[in-house]
Formats: structure tokens, C-alpha cells, sequence
């Protein structure tokens, strides 16, 4: 019988990551030439992790940072998306199981400062969590974005 991994062995398996790759194709229309890479797990939730309290970061900023690690042009979005939920979901796991030292994955911005609703708890937990490290989040539409976040 098949078990379910946990979020936190998701986050664990790298699958041959980080992989760099030439763009080539399609890719190239949207990415231009060069190379990209496609990170690991573990090093998308170490960015997220060193975002101090009181500070934020967005993932086309964590992008730009795995880009420039691995001295390519682009940091694929795709992964780094899912990656950054996985790791939002296994620090949730590791605090319900007791673990104080988690990533900080409040911290972790969509473009332009929005929320990312996919995070555990969703806005209401978001709003919340960053609130309390004395952040202004303002609804604009159905979306929700840290105002001022520049000045983070």
C-alpha cells in the first residue's frame, strides 16, 4: 500500500536537482537565450528561511537569487512556485509538530507584494502572521498585497 510522503520528505527529495539547462524552443521566446536553471527544494525554503522578521522577499526575488547562485540567466518559475509551497506546507507540518525554528514562509511575497493564498491558513492566517511583525496588508479587488513593501 502506497503511504503518502509528508511535506517535509517532499521538501527533502531533490530528484536530481538543481539542474541547469540551455533555454531552447519555446522557452527561449518567452526567456530569451542563455541558461536556466531548475532548483532543489531545500535551496528555494533556504531563501525563505533567511528572511529576517520585519523584512519580506517575493519570489521573483528568490528567483533572481537561485539565478545568480548558479550563474545562469533565469531561475525557472514553475518549480520555484511549487517548491516555495512546499516548503510554506512543511513548516507548517514541522510547527504543528512542535518545531520552533521554521521557515518563515509569511515572508515569501507573490509579484508585487501580494499574498499567496495557496500558503497554509491562507490570507486570513497570512494577514495575521505578518500584521504582527507590524506589516499593512490592504485588500485591492479579491487580491491582498503588503502596502509599502518597498520600504520593508
Amino acid at each position: 500500500m502506497y503511504k503518502r510522503k509528508s511535506w517535509r520528505e517532499k521538501l527533502a527529495d531533490s530528484k536530481g536537482l538543481p539542474k541547469v539547462s540551455r533555454i531552447e524552443g519555446k522557452m527561449s521566446t518567452r526567456w530569451g537565450k542563455g541558461t536556466m536553471v531548475v532548483p532543489a527544494p531545500l535551496e528555494v525554503d533556504a531563501i525563505m528561511r533567511a528572511v529576517p522578521k520585519g523584512k519580506l522577499t517575493t519570489l521573483d526575488q528568490v528567483r533572481a537569487a537561485l539565478a545568480k547562485k548558479h550563474k545562469v540567466n533565469v531561475c525557472c518559475p514553475l518549480t520555484t512556485g511549487i517548491f516555495s509551497w512546499i516548503a510554506a506546507h512543511a513548516a507548517d507540518e514541522a510547527q504543528q509538530a512542535g518545531e520552533k525554528n521554521i521557515t518563515p514562509y509569511w515572508r515569501t511575497l507573490k509579484a508585487g507584494g501580494e499574498l499567496n493564498p495557496k500558503f497554509p491558513g491562507g490570507i486570513p492566517a497570512l494577514k495575521k502572521l505578518l500584521t504582527a511583525e507590524g506589516h499593512h496588508v490592504a485588500q485591492r479587488g479579491k487580491k491582498f498585497f503588503v502596502e509599502n513593501m518597498n520600504a520593508a
